[in-house]
């Protein structure tokens, strides 16, 4: 069954790739417009809430002040 590839085959062949080809890459470069374009949307948004809110001020004790035991 040996059978060779023509140069129709070759052709065919070629045209599919570059075919193939150029649509990953135009889907290649949407996507990568649609994310570029999604992350500048969150970059400018304001944050809704903190993330952790803010603490109080750590107030030292003073040591020459004991508190009584009995009341």
């Amino acid at each position: 069954m040996g059978t060779s590839l023509t140069p129709e085959f070759w052709e065919r062949f070629a045209l599919l790739l570059f075919a193939a080809m150029g649509v990953t890459f135009a889907l290649a470069a949407l996507f990568d417009a649609l994310a570029l374009r999604r992350q500048s949307r969150r970059a400018h948004r304001p944050p809704t809430e903190p993330v952790m809110p803010p603490r109080a001020p750590h107030r030292p004790r003073t040591s020459d002040h004991r508190t009584s035991v009995h009341t």
